[in-house]
């Protein structure tokens, strides 16, 4: 008999876990009403706090801030891989016109 993981998602997680930070009940409590284990409501709660920080600290630059950090990075992405086609292409030509060498140098 094998057993299946329960696969839960981002709306059941968020709550579960505020759930948890609102103390509506104990996580004994809580793991018995939602069907969790107790460590699971810990980790989603640790998740949910760790995370609302870095969302006022994105909302402070504003999203045209980011949209433009974003777009900086991908010119920079579109110009390395613009620098590596011409290596390779430069490379891959070159190594076909190359005479071919002899084990000896001294023979013919």
């Amino acid at each position: 008999m094998t057993n299946t993981r329960k696969k839960h998602g981002p709306e059941f997680k968020a709550k579960v876990a505020l759930a948890a930070v609102r103390e509506e009940g104990t996580i004994a409590e809580l793991s018995t009403r939602f069907g969790v284990h107790a460590s699971q409501i810990h980790a989603w709660k640790k998740t949910l706090l760790g995370g609302t920080a870095s969302l006022f600290a994105r909302n402070q630059g504003g999203s045209a801030n980011g949209a433009t950090a974003d777009e900086a990075l991908l010119a920079h992405l579109f110009e390395k891989i613009g620098q590596l086609t011409v290596d390779r292409d430069f490379f891959g030509k070159g190594l076909g016109h190359e005479p071919a060498r002899t084990a000896c140098a001294g023979r013919p």
